[in-house]
């Protein structure tokens, strides 16, 4: 077994990936102060190119913020087909390297080039050629951060970006961590730093000298983990391959708070096909169906249903929904729609006996293929395409394989 602090990991970390992809696609957009997002009233600011961080724009801001902030900022509406295309090219030119690749998100992922560097000159030498292959191939700039695990690969890549590249062996991870706020380390926010600052612990050097005790009296279990990564250890490895999914789900933010019935069952059906799609594309069934709503007083609820067998097929998903939208007695308009498939098996794959259900999977098929190929919603069903069809932002979560839960704003 590779000892934890021997490995070889690399953090790929793009650089304000949404903004950038779109000033490569867009020349008068290159060297400007540009906010990507989404389409509807509520959307927020995604991603802020350089020219725009500057001026104090952050993901998450509101457009008056961000315009306050940078009155010269140019709002440029999401292109997802852009970024998915994009990400999907990056796995590829990871994926020459080793075959021990994590996409975490649409713009980082993780390698674990312990047993392959030597084939390619090094892990600093694989680091340049990443970097010199998607500037070639994209137009676009990353930052590589190598270390001997995950979390200090992350902390590099946070600390050498924009453009960067920087390795950190297991003999400089003392000296990196002493003065560092515990708050740089991926995984403590805001409320443990808080915490942490209260028992006299502002530095990772601090935390890593703490008593035990102490952390555990405080945090429980997370205290010995919390211990572990102010002395930059960190024993979770690369996950090439997906875990197995405890259910698939989509959660919509609605451009505006609706009521009508006929709107509210059009947003159902639009999740409930996502569902289903990612469900079948990645050989899973569901017994369990299970709605969420929000109302405009951000109040949230969930109501759950199990069917009478496992499924994958965008009908029985958003058949389960209505069902479960028909014992509630809506007392606010909705602001957000959410629906998921749980209690997951493995899809066997078997051919139903009845035709009308062969007939119906052989849609299902072509459908997923078209879609797939051409982007989602390409083809739908008629009798329940809504009246508005709101472009949502993609996930930074999203990625180009495996089965995630989804939030579009």
């Amino acid at each position: 077994m590779v000892n934890i602090m021997s490995r070889i990991i690399l953090c790929i970390d793009m650089d304000a990936f949404f903004a950038s992809v779109e000033q490569k696609a867009n020349p008068r957009l290159r060297g400007k102060a540009i906010g990507v997002i989404g389409s509807g009233a509520r959307t927020v600011i995604t991603t802020a190119s350089y020219e725009a961080r500057k001026f104090g724009v952050k993901t998450g801001m509101n457009i008056w913020e961000a315009k306050k902030a940078c009155p010269h900022l140019i709002l440029v509406i999401a292109n997802n087909a852009r970024y998915t295309h994009t990400c999907k090219g990056l796995e590829e030119i990871y994926s020459r390297f080793t075959p021990d690749v994590e996409i975490y998100s649409i713009d980082e992922a993780f390698l674990d080039v312990t047993a392959t560097h030597h084939l390619f000159g090094g892990p600093e030498e694989i680091g340049r050629s990443i970097k010199r292959s998607i500037k070639e191939a994209f137009g676009i700039n990353c930052t590589v951060g190598i270390a001997p695990n995950i979390l200090l690969a992350k902390l590099v890549s946070d600390i050498a970006k924009p453009d960067g590249l920087r390795w950190i062996k297991p003999e400089d991870v003392e000296g990196l961590m002493e003065d560092l706020p515990v708050k740089e380390l991926w995984g403590i926010g805001a409320k443990i730093t808080e915490r942490l600052a209260v028992l006299g612990i502002r530095t990772c050097g601090e935390l890593g000298r703490a008593p035990s005790s102490l952390l555990r009296s405080k945090f429980g279990i997370y205290g010995e983990t919390l211990k572990a990564m102010g002395k930059g250890i960190c024993s979770r490895h690369v996950q090439a391959k997906p875990e197995d999914a405890r259910s698939i789900g989509h959660s919509m933010t609605l451009p505006r708070d609706i009521r009508e019935r006929k709107e509210i069952e059009a947003y159902l059906f639009k999740l409930s096909e996502m569902v289903g799609r990612r469900a079948r594309k990645h050989g899973y069934m569901g017994k369990t169906i299970v709605l969420v709503i929000r109302y405009a007083d951000f109040e949230t609820f969930s109501r759950q249903s199990m069917l009478l067998d496992f499924t994958n097929d965008t009908h029985d998903v958003y058949e389960g929904a209505i069902t479960l939208l028909n014992g509630i007695h809506l007392k606010d308009k909705i602001r957000l729609l959410g629906v998921s498939l749980s209690t997951l098996i493995h899809d066997p794959h078997q051919l139903p006996l009845i035709e009308e259900e062969r007939k119906r999977k052989a849609v299902l098929r072509a459908m997923d293929y078209v879609n797939d190929r051409y982007g989602e919603f390409k083809l739908t069903w008629g009798s329940y395409i809504a009246r508005e069809r709101e472009a949502g932002v993609i996930s930074p979560s999203w990625k180009p394989s495996g089965v995630k839960s989804v939030h579009l704003k």
